[in-house]
């Protein structure tokens, strides 16, 4: 499996990031990795998904008003997974040699959003208050169609208004900048997958 990133396409996300901010592809993983990644999320059975919460640590809490969708953490276990945390790293390796913003590890989940379920406006870090620095997005949803619902909105910094509507098609990669856009999910209207990760800087130094 293919799971390295090519230094134009890293040269093509570095640009976007200290330009726009984010960067969105069509298609950026290999297909036998996407492929893999699907079946696995789709396999994924009840006593393997968690309800999602909000918060890390201390803080973490259920918040069923905020977000609907149930999670169930990468870990590498298989060849989807671990060639995925491969090419997590090596986006991680790419962006730290162009960008030296020292991104230290990826953290990341699989993210099933059932019928009716949603993710209101947030921001995956706060200023000066989170170690996550640079979030992706990674859909799996092979026969997406439009009435199907559950597409991500991309606000403006200040959240005033939507910039860009991400339709959670099969292969299609967000990558932004965890402190600085507002973003949401739209209700689904059907079985919805999606691969949330964020990259983080090392907080003991």
């Amino acid at each position: 499996m293919k799971n390295t990133i090519d230094e134009n396409t890293a040269d093509l996300i570095a640009d976007a990031l200290v330009d726009e901010g984010y960067i969105i592809f069509d298609t950026l993983i290999s297909e036998n990795i996407i492929d893999g990644l699907c079946s696995r999320a789709q396999g994924l059975k009840d006593d393997e998904l968690t309800e999602a919460q909000i918060g890390r640590g201390s803080e973490e809490h259920l918040a069923q008003k905020i977000r609907s969708d149930k999670t169930h953490w990468i870990d590498g276990s298989g060849e989807a997974e671990e060639a995925f945390l491969a090419w997590g790293d090596s986006l991680r390796e790419a962006i730290n040699r162009r960008l030296y913003m020292g991104l230290y590890d990826y953290e990341t989940h699989f993210a099933l959003y059932e019928k009716g379920a949603f993710y209101q406006k947030h921001v995956d870090a706060f200023k000066g208050r989170s170690n996550r620095k640079l979030t992706t997005v990674v859909y799996l949803n092979p026969d997406w169609k439009e009435d199907d619902g559950g597409e991500m909105l991309i606000y403006s910094e200040d959240g005033s208004e939507v910039i860009k509507k991400v339709q959670p098609r099969k292969g299609v990669v967000v990558i932004f900048l965890s402190e600085k856009f507002p973003h949401e999910v739209l209700i689904s209207n059907c079985a919805r997958y999606s691969i949330a990760g964020w990259f983080r800087v090392n907080e003991n130094f």
